[in-house]
């Protein structure tokens, strides 16, 4: 618009101003304009030639949007690429926090620890009688404070007309006041509250439990309820945020130990009920109180040799089911390094993208700076655009995740317990870097070529490139990378999922699938349950329409179960632990169970209800007790002493698996019942018909016989998917990944195919017009990534041919040699990078010459 001063000199002055062109303002005297100097001059302020920096940064965040707006595909599949990028490794990072990185809630955690055996053992294997850990207190000199605690205290919970099931623990007097936790309401039970077996009926709720079934009533202090047949007095309520000192297990209430456990098995050497806490003295190392409870207890096993088997002890850090924490703290760290180059690999295709995006503008951007751009204001806007991308999807990622960190708030993990992970202000940071690192990483190669192109030969010639064809550059080294990386994830993908079929058909030594487990809680029951009943009660499900056949059993695999008790030869007189040759598991069963449990006999015969206290006893043991004990001399009819009676092996069953999945064959002895009547009693029955119509007449069928007992009917593979549920996580954590790096992949060699595409559009065209085969426009056009797909794959399937060692942590009998593996990995890597370069490939094929020089 043509600007004429008074003086006559004419100027003109731009009503819009494009990107990066610099502003021209006439000096304007303020006398021949009085109006603008009143107003303040609007005019100048606009067009001033020192305007600040927000200014100019919300001009670049405009022209970033309205550029984004314009390219709705490239915009989609960038922010998706992102959401997915960042989504995974914030909701990875928010486990992690809540699992490993927050401290437990307990007044200085980092001087707290568990006592463990010294050999690894899994975390149900708890360590310590309640004798031994009086010992343990009375003789130590290393903690300040050792307290213990039993997490299998439960049954259903009384107060008024409400009965509610529940979990929770049974703590040594001294629990709370070890941890220093203090009560959000009323007081906790103090050592001084403890006198003795059933001296202290005392019981604190968590909050959870007061909450949601006591409706938050602080009235509910100095009430009595009910826990089974056993009353209890309230005391009080722990705060929010305590749930023990386990990750996953959150009790719903405490109780005194001296009042889950009864007189006899207080004294009882020969049981390990107790988890220990302790907290160390001042100066002293983890190191130095091991030995000292080791040094114990090898004076316990020189001054108890029939209960106490002198085995050193260890200190680990509580929280994530004792020795399992291992396994958990490899998995998650494991799973945070895979979401970290998914989304590295994803910054990778995304500055891929913006290459040939910028590729596609680069005459426009030449033409800003022969205009007089500088290159430093086209960097700045590169990199402006990056940055709004990456907060869409950093946005999205963000948002997704804390969606899916809530669920599993909500639901917590199936089958293994709750999960405290809450979105606070570390989450919220920990996707504000990496939403800002991504967008400078894959911001940078687009803002380096700017920097290096030549406009005169971006005017020329069209788009440039500063990498010679025939060199590798840095986006094909990228892209190489990406491709690793997703073979890699593939194959642990592909690992994963094996595993999980070859756990699904792996031999457990039983055939959970037609099962139903009902499980008979008799802690409200006077007295014990004759064995006749017994009888009657599995007579009585074996008559129930469908049921082919039921038994009973103290408890069924993956639950729990007696370990370690000796075995000795025959004729041996003193029964101490070191004259044990043998230390297996111990089942109690009825006759049918073998059958109702899909457990084959394979030599010899069942129990027997004639096996009674008054004829000799006998038991079955498994192939691998047959094995270790007599070798190749047939077991039926050898004998062994096994708590307390010398024993006649009438059956060998298959070997299974009893207490976990990547346990290798244990030895297994199994008693009849009517020779163990005191054992817990666990139904289980077989069935030819479906489930749901089973479970309503088992429970009826039951409460006929125990209207106060506690009957819980589940499907067996509902029972034991506790046991099962790492390694259908690991199965999903890595399958989610592998499908997160075959998009990543799949945007990754589009861009790389596109950027080619539009880089020799000419080249193409001229190519076109002289005739050259279709073939031959194919090659120029998509064969540099399809040769870097192909090089990068196979680099992919080298190195995770020897990940054995680290898949093996947590996926069941990884096998990345597996030939389906190898060959799913290859023909997945081909299909996606045949459908990542189909697109570009087209649009090679549709050129025009006569329209593209024409254009040009």
């Amino acid at each position: 618009m043509p600007f004429v001063h008074p003086s006559g000199l004419t100027r003109s002055l731009p009503l819009t101003r494009p990107l990066g062109l610099p502003i021209y303002v006439a000096r304007v005297p303020a006398a021949p304009f009085p109006s603008m100097s009143r107003l303040g001059s609007p005019f100048h302020s606009r067009y001033a030639y020192n305007r600040p920096f927000m200014n100019d940064l919300l001009l670049d965040i405009r022209y970033a949007l309205r550029g984004l707006w314009k390219s709705p595909a490239f915009t989609l599949v960038a922010t998706l690429t992102l959401m997915l990028g960042i989504g995974a490794n914030v909701l990875v990072f928010g486990v992690v926090n809540a699992v490993l990185l927050r401290p437990l809630d307990v007044s200085e955690p980092q001087n707290l620890y568990e006592i463990r055996l010294k050999p690894w053992t899994h975390w149900k294997l708890l360590t310590t009688s309640y004798p031994a850990f009086e010992d343990y207190q009375q003789r130590n000199t290393t903690f300040s404070g050792l307290a213990g605690y039993d997490g299998y205290s439960g049954g259903r919970l009384r107060w008024g007309d409400t009965v509610k099931k529940v979990s929770g623990y049974s703590a040594t007097g001294n629990y709370f006041d070890l941890l220093g936790v203090q009560p959000a309401l009323g007081r906790f039970f103090h050592e001084a509250d403890v006198h003795g077996p059933n001296s202290a009926p005392y019981m604190v709720l968590s909050d959870r439990l007061w909450r949601s079934a006591f409706n938050a009533d602080p009235g509910v202090v100095g009430s009595k309820v009910r826990l089974g047949k056993d009353p209890f007095t309230v005391l009080g309520v722990a705060p929010p945020r305590f749930h023990g000192t386990e990750r996953f297990e959150w009790p719903d209430y405490w109780i005194p130990v001296v009042n889950h456990i009864d007189a006899e098995h207080l004294k009882d050497r020969t049981g390990h009920p107790l988890t220990v806490l302790g907290r160390l003295k001042p100066g002293v190392t983890p190191q130095q109180a091991a030995e000292n409870l080791s040094a114990i207890t090898a004076q316990l096993a020189k001054e108890y040799p029939t209960t106490e088997t002198g085995v050193p002890l260890r200190l680990i850090r509580p929280g994530l089911h004792a020795d399992e924490g291992d396994v958990t703290r490899g998995f998650l760290y494991s799973v945070t390094a895979l979401a970290l180059l998914v989304l590295l690999a994803a910054c990778a295709n995304l500055a891929s993208l913006f290459a040939a995006r910028a590729a596609d503008r680069s005459r426009e951007l030449a033409l800003r700076v022969a205009l007089g751009a500088s290159r430093w204001r086209l960097v700045r806007q590169l990199f402006t655009e990056a940055m709004v991308l990456s907060m869409l999807g950093g946005a999205a990622g963000m948002a997704a995740a804390a969606l899916l960190l809530g669920a599993l708030n909500r639901w917590g993990l199936p089958g293994y317990g709750d999960l405290a992970a809450e979105v606070d202000l570390s989450v919220y940071l920990v996707a504000l870097i990496l939403t800002l690192v991504s967008g400078l990483l894959f911001g940078m190669i687009p803002a380096r070529n700017v920097w290096q192109s030549s406009p005169l030969q971006a005017l020329k010639s069209g788009p440039v490139d500063a990498t010679p064809r025939r060199q590798l550059g840095l986006r094909d080294l990228l892209l190489g990378a990406q491709i690793v990386i997703c073979t890699l994830l593939v194959i642990a993908s592909l690992v994963a999922v094996r595993g999980m079929v070859r756990l699904l058909h792996a031999p457990l030594g039983f055939q959970p699938q037609g099962a139903m487990v009902a499980e008979m809680d008799l802690s409200e029951v006077e007295g014990d349950v004759p064995l006749e009943k017994t009888k009657a009660m599995i007579d009585a499900l074996r008559s129930i329409p469908g049921v082919t056949s039921a038994g009973t059993v103290n408890r069924v695999p993956f639950t729990g179960g007696i370990r370690g008790i000796p075995v000795f030869p025959p004729g041996t007189t003193e029964l101490t632990l070191n004259n044990s040759v043998l230390s297996p598991y111990g089942f109690t069963l009825s006759p049918g169970y073998l059958e109702a449990a899909g457990t084959r006999l394979l030599r010899g015969r069942d129990v027997s209800w004639r096996d009674t206290t008054k004829t000799p006893y006998v038991a079955i043991v498994n192939e691998t007790f047959s094995r270790k004990m007599w070798g190749d001399t047939p077991a039926i009819g050898q004998r062994f002493i096994f708590l307390d009676h010398l024993r006649e092996v009438v059956g060998v069953t298959e070997d299974g698996k009893y207490h976990a999945i990547q346990d290798p064959p244990q030895p297994v002895v199994f008693l009849p019942l009517p020779q163990n009547e005191k054992a817990n009693t666990v139904f289980v029955v077989r069935l030819d018909r479906a489930q749901n119509e089973i479970a309503a007449a088992m429970e009826r069928t039951l409460n006929g016989f125990e209207p106060n007992a506690q009957i819980t009917v589940q499907s067996w593979p509902d029972v034991i998917a506790g046991a099962l549920f790492p390694a259908r996580a690991a199965a999903a954590a890595l399958g989610v990944m592998g499908l997160l790096a075959v998009v990543v992949a799949v945007t990754g060699i589009f861009g790389m195919a596109t950027y080619n595409v539009s880089r020799r559009m000419k080249e193409l065209g001229i190519r076109v017009a002289l005739g050259a085969r279709t073939k031959h426009v194919m090659s120029v056009a998509v064969r540099r990534p399809i040769v870097l797909l192909g090089l990068g794959s196979l680099a992919g399937l080298l190195i995770g041919v020897f990940a054995s060692p680290l898949l093996e942590q947590f996926v069941y009998q990884a096998n990345p040699r597996d030939p389906v593996v190898l060959g799913g990995a290859v023909l997945t890597m081909a299909l996606l990078g045949l459908a990542a370069s189909a697109i570009p490939a087209l649009r090679a094929l549709a050129i025009d010459p006569s329209k593209l020089m024409r254009e040009e």
